[in-house]
């Protein structure tokens, strides 16, 4: 009986309360080097997680403008080109405040540097760092996002 119980759960009940997955934008930011291609992570605010510079889509904005708007307030990235179709997506899990965690699922823009400053709106709530993708990949913890940088 708890298998028929757990099967139903699973099956029938659980999609029909299910929420669906929030969107956000992220911004893949690179530049190219003598020894490759690099990409920058910046902290999260809450965990300190090593991430890409990510949020909502803002409107009046394209999702690739929300990017590149994300790229400037999460990083002081300004950019010399965004691609406007996604490299790909990842999902992930955003711990909120408010309340109960929100599953997201992630779209991520291609973000070319042109120069980067220290004086952009969130500088003093997160780090940033240069790496090769390969290293970026294995500093990131959500796998969609390790996979869709070593696809880079």
């Amino acid at each position: 009986m708890t298998t028929l119980f757990s099967k139903a759960w699973d099956e029938v009940l659980k999609p029909l309360i299910k929420r669906p997955n929030k969107f956000q934008v992220a911004a893949l930011c690179y530049r190219k080097t003598d020894g490759g291609k690099e990409v920058l992570l910046v902290t999260s605010r809450g965990t300190g997680r090593w991430i890409l510079p990510k949020g909502w889509p803002m409107q009046g904005k394209t999702a690739a403008e929300s990017a590149r708007e994300e790229a400037w307030e999460e990083a002081g990235v300004t950019a010399k080109s965004v691609g406007e179709t996604p490299l790909g997506s990842f999902d992930y899990i955003k711990d909120r405040d408010e309340g109960l965690p929100t599953p997201c699922d992630t779209q991520v823009y291609p973000v070319e540097v042109a120069d980067v400053t220290d004086d952009f709106p969130e500088a003093g709530e997160r780090e940033r760092r240069w790496l090769p993708v390969e290293e970026a990949a294995q500093l990131v913890e959500e796998e969609g996002l390790k996979d869709l940088l070593r696809r880079f």
